[in-house]
């Protein structure tokens, strides 16, 4: 394990151990805000755990179950516990499938009750007198598809788990996975004796982002189980950004709360904003804030923290490069204008579309998310929705070999991903590379085009022998279209995607790969960066509803829909939009700089003043860029 394991402890880990010493060990829930180290306590746990009961344990093939939110934070857990088997680190989807996936009937089951819905759903659509003539043959073509899918699934004998669902290929896919294993948890006491049997104790990080079902069907797992079992919470309702989401977790009567009120990351100026926005939620005030060593001394740092109110005209791209500008000026860090990865600037947008309009993708992005199935949607904010793999784990990399002039990686990937991965016997490997020089460069000079579609791309890149598609890709790159797949929900997204310029992909490859400085502000939950810049912009974020800075500063006024969540202290906008402010101002290490676009900046100004995070002396406009 790493160094994690040897730093200081806080009043949490010594709670958090002694919790985990007892016998039976005591359940828990852990409440850490950002910048705490709550990943750092959950190593330590781990460690405590593998110190004290590892022998025990791997006696009777037990292992400590850690279940977390993303592959990313997989990762960084497992980088934590190295070789130590006795921890199973995943993804809550993959935990999940590895507790069900040889339950095959009951699976084919659910999934037949899952059409069943949706025939359900589509019947009392057409019972409706108010729907429209021009909607009732997609309702009864969507029911004549159902009913074809319930008679294959009828006939599987194996589902298997992916990105996206395709019941009538027998995969299943994240929403799926969530959805039928708490139930089945709910349904079976077996089931339940099995996951207690295996991980006697079970941690849930990112708690607050938990499914409630989920939630539910561990609760029950510890009501019922005979067997000691151990089940402990790591999270943070305040940073709870998925609708989804449980947000604060109901301890039982006998579970304990521990509280982790430190922030080591934020400077102090930072750490007054996000504790006054915190202060509007709940009572959990962060303390201590960044410190560094001068002689042996532990001596805060002060850090900045601005807000820049400018007016939201078609001249955004051109203020933020005059933010950034006045930033390296004001603070002497000429890293601030720079987007470099080494610079640590992250620019945080409320949602991807707007990341996508500023870095040249908003075609492709549109096309796979407006109007697109969740096969399509939940794989484009990553790149592994199916469509986009040929290209990101192949043609853009190899066109990228070419650009370079790099011989050996064009024949490696072409060795791993191309037609050379199995050139048959016999065959000239000098003679196929001949022929494969000018296909490759011709397809870096399609990639180049502006008018080039990504149906043209894939077109030339089968017609050359550069690839080959399956059948499900060949199926819409088809002319003329089998009347059939028109039917299918994938068919009018992928139709806009083909026809996308493909140009918009190098936009796209570098968005995923973290090579821009722009993120989304639901995306950076956990990390931290040097400089962070704060984009709010409402309009630009226009098509959704769940977040709007304006009602949350109180410069715009609130729906009758607002009024009465508040009232009903259901979550709402204002909620969920301080919540998400909360999660990107509290990433920043040394300077945090927040730029919001209004449509009267007099009005926002007294709004940001009355709201009170910022120092009035902190609070900008387009003037003071100037000067």
């Amino acid at each position: 394990m790493t160094s994690r394991i040897g730093k200081p402890d806080t009043k949490a880990d010594i709670e958090l151990r002694t919790a985990l010493d007892n016998r039976p060990p005591t359940n828990f829930v852990m409440v850490a805000g950002a910048g705490s180290g709550k990943t750092t306590s959950l190593i330590k746990a781990l460690a405590h755990l593998s110190r004290t009961r590892g022998n025990e344990l791997r006696m009777r093939g037990q292992q400590i179950a850690c279940i977390t939110y993303t592959d990313v934070a997989v990762n960084e857990i497992r980088s934590d516990v190295g070789n130590d088997l006795l921890c199973h680190v995943s993804t809550i989807h993959s935990f999940l499938w590895s507790l069900i996936h040889t339950f095959q009937t009951d699976i084919r089951d659910w999934v037949l009750s899952r059409i069943d819905e949706k025939i359900t759903e589509g019947n009392d659509r057409l019972a409706k007198p108010g729907t429209r003539a021009a909607t009732r043959p997609k309702i009864e073509a969507a029911l004549a598809r159902y009913q074809q899918q319930k008679e294959i699934v009828r006939r599987l004998q194996r589902f298997t788990y992916g990105t996206g669902s395709d019941y009538g290929h027998g995969v299943l896919g994240h929403p799926d996975i969530i959805k039928l294993v708490p139930a089945l948890i709910e349904q079976k006491q077996l089931l339940r004796n099995l996951l207690a049997a295996q991980y006697p104790v079970l941690f849930v990080d990112e708690s607050q982002d938990t499914t409630p079902a989920f939630i539910e069907a561990l609760r029950k797992v510890a009501q019922t189980v005979e067997h000691p079992f151990c089940l402990g919470f790591f999270g943070d309702p305040m940073q709870k950004i998925y609708t989804a989401g449980a947000g604060v977790i109901d301890r039982e009567q006998d579970w304990i709360e521990i509280l982790k009120p430190e922030n080591f990351r934020c400077p102090q100026r930072v750490l007054k904003v996000i504790n006054a926005i915190r202060a509007e939620d709940d009572d959990l005030k962060q303390v201590r804030g960044r410190t560094i060593k001068v002689e042996d001394q532990d001596v805060p740092v002060d850090g900045t923290a601005r807000i820049f109110l400018l007016p939201a005209d078609e001249d955004r791209t051109r203020r933020v490069g005059e933010v950034r500008k006045y930033l390296g000026h004001v603070n002497d860090d000429p890293l601030w204008e720079s987007d470099q990865k080494d610079a640590d600037v992250r620019m945080l947008v409320v949602v991807h579309r707007m990341a996508a309009k500023r870095l040249g993708f908003p075609n492709l992005y549109a096309s796979l998310n407006d109007e697109a199935p969740d096969s399509l949607k939940d794989g484009l904010v990553d790149g592994t929705a199916w469509p986009l793999r040929p290209f990101i784990t192949y043609l853009l990399p190899l066109a990228s070999a070419v650009r370079a002039g790099d011989d050996f990686e064009i024949v490696t990937i072409l060795r791993e991903k191309g037609p050379l991965r199995d050139p048959g016997a016999g065959q000239n490997v000098a003679g196929v590379l001949r022929q494969l020089h000018d296909a490759t460069h011709e397809l870096d000079r399609l990639f180049s085009e502006p008018a080039t579609t990504i149906r043209e791309i894939l077109n030339f890149a089968i017609n050359s022998s550069l690839i080959a598609v399956d059948e499900r890709m060949s199926r819409h790159l088809a002319a003329p279209v089998n009347p059939a797949d028109e039917l299918d929900p994938e068919y009018l997204p992928m139709v806009e995607f083909l026809a996308s310029p493909a140009i918009e992909l190098w936009g796209y490859q570098k968005y995923i790969e973290d090579l821009s400085p722009f993120a989304t502000q639901q995306g950076v939950k956990g990390a931290e960066f040097d400089r962070v810049l704060v984009l709010l912009d409402d309009e630009e974020g226009k098509g959704q509803n769940l977040f709007s800075y304006g009602k949350y500063f109180g410069i715009t006024e609130l729906s009758d829909t607002d009024e009465r969540n508040i009232a009903e202290r259901k979550d709402s906008v204002i909620d969920r939009t301080r919540r998400l402010f909360y999660v990107c101002c509290s990433r920043a290490v040394q300077d945090l700089a927040v730029v919001m676009f209004v449509p009267d900046v007099t009005a926002a100004r007294a709004a940001i003043l009355n709201k009170g995070f910022f120092r009035p002396e902190d609070i900008l406009e387009e003037g003071s860029l100037a000067g």
